[in-house]
């Protein structure tokens, strides 16, 4: 019936009509892409309305659509309609398409799973453009309602489950596309501090995500009040086998809102030193100076011994160390050792650097030269290095003796009374 239906539109197109609405299509996009065009022209890359090259955003789709579905109506008035008529699918499909896939590459930019999903949505949508244009979508739809799966004392069809799936796709998506519209617009102009930002966001996001979830419940027709059930079992399963997880999850809340440990802090936990390049829900990411990176349970940043290296201020000390000979002038020395650091640009000029004679060591005088950067995360070692090579020069251009270790070992001969010992072998 369908299929004939489509065949009968096809073989009333003539050459008069199917120019008339290859016209009215061409106008359609042509229109859609100049406004896309003109009002996309300052926008950034990552737009979900005009994406990267304006017409690969969401208004385009969108506008075509509207323009499309506006035409065919008119040309419906005095023609029969083809062409207009499988072009609102097809630009429907990619509406959904473009809103999917726009929305998921901000959210979720480096995500295996979310690009896994913007392919299922695509194959979805262009298969039911097929079918809508073909004239098979509604028999489908009419099967997939037969199709009944039961759950305890109700029964539902596969198209409830698949039209309750949809349903809560775009509304999570939307509720995402909020979210992150609220943090990039609002977020990053009215709080400048990292971490209250990436609280204020994630409280945002899981806020609008429950929200848009209740409603595609009840879209689909879930009563609310059974959820209640669903919340009891949920806390119980949260105070006996979600334990930990439950914690780390209070615990980054709790670190985020008193910001004693925050992005950008320089912190050694169990050993392990690094700055702090991101507070999750669950855990806190750590990265070390020679690239290494630590996964910390924000319990363990709650509960356990922590050292904030940067808390009270950016600055953070370096040192090293050197052995002179005893007949060196200490004032010279000194002098060498804190200009060598001083002339690296890393160094801070205040507080200025500051060479001490430490120790009357055995082969020398050991001095400590004391010095502080404010980006530790560029490296320690490699600044070290450079000022160690710069005294190195100092001490050799003044003639200062760096001495090597020495060590006296006496020989002494055996007194002619002793004997050696007897040969014992068989």
């Amino acid at each position: 019936m369908f299929i004939s239906d489509f065949s009968q539109r096809l073989g009333q197109v003539e050459f008069r009509t199917l120019s008339v609405e290859l016209a009215a299509l061409v106008v359609c996009v042509g229109l859609a892409w100049a406004v896309c065009r003109w009002f996309g022209r300052d926008q950034p890359g990552d737009s979900i309305w005009f994406g990267q090259r304006t017409f690969d955003g969401l208004l385009f789709p969108l506008l075509a659509l509207l323009l499309t579905d506006l035409a065919r109506r008119a040309v419906l008035g005095f023609q029969p309609v083809l062409v207009l008529r499988i072009a609102v699918p097809v630009f429907l499909s990619l509406a959904a398409i473009r809103l999917f896939a726009r929305v998921l590459q901000r959210v979720f930019p480096q995500s295996a799973l979310a690009k896994l999903i913007e392919r299922t949505i695509s194959w979805l949508a262009w298969i039911a453009a097929v079918l809508w244009i073909i004239g098979l979508l509604p028999p489908v739809l009419a099967e997939l309602d037969e199709i009944t799966l039961a759950f305890g004392k109700s029964r539902v069809s596969l198209r409830t489950i698949f039209e309750g799936i949809f349903s809560a796709g775009v509304v999570l998506v939307i509720a995402l596309w909020i979210a992150s519209t609220i943090e990039k617009r609002i977020l990053r102009e009215a709080v400048t501090d990292l971490s209250m930002r990436k609280v204020a966001s994630n409280a945002i996001r899981a806020f609008l995500l429950l929200i848009g979830l209740l409603f595609a419940l009840s879209a689909v027709g879930v009563d609310l009040t059974a959820l209640s059930v669903l919340g009891g079992a949920l806390g119980v399963g949260l105070g006996f086998g979600l334990q930990k997880l439950a914690a780390n999850y209070v615990s980054g809340f709790v670190i985020l809102l008193e910001r004693s440990i925050r992005i950008g802090d320089n912190v050694k936990v169990d050993g392990f030193e690094g700055r702090i390049t991101d507070i999750k829900t669950r855990y806190t990411l750590v990265r070390a100076g020679n690239g290494r990176e630590s996964i910390v349970p924000n319990e363990s940043l709650i509960t356990s011994r922590v050292e904030n290296l940067s808390l009270a201020d950016r600055k953070f000390n370096i040192t090293t160390g050197i052995v002179v000979g005893y007949d060196s002038d200490v004032a010279q020395v000194q002098a060498i050792l804190t200009e060598a650091a001083a002339a690296q640009p890393r160094v801070m000029a205040d507080p200025a650097p500051a060479a001490y004679l430490m120790n009357f060591a055995p082969d020398g005088l050991e001095f400590s030269l004391h010095f502080w950067v404010a980006d530790p995360d560029k490296g320690k070692d490699n600044l070290r290095s450079a000022i160690n090579i710069a005294i190195l020069d100092g001490l050799r251009s003044a003639g200062i003796d760096i001495p090597y270790p020495q060590r006296v070992v006496r020989v002494e001969s055996l007194p002619a009374t002793v004997s050696p010992p007897a040969d014992t072998r068989l």
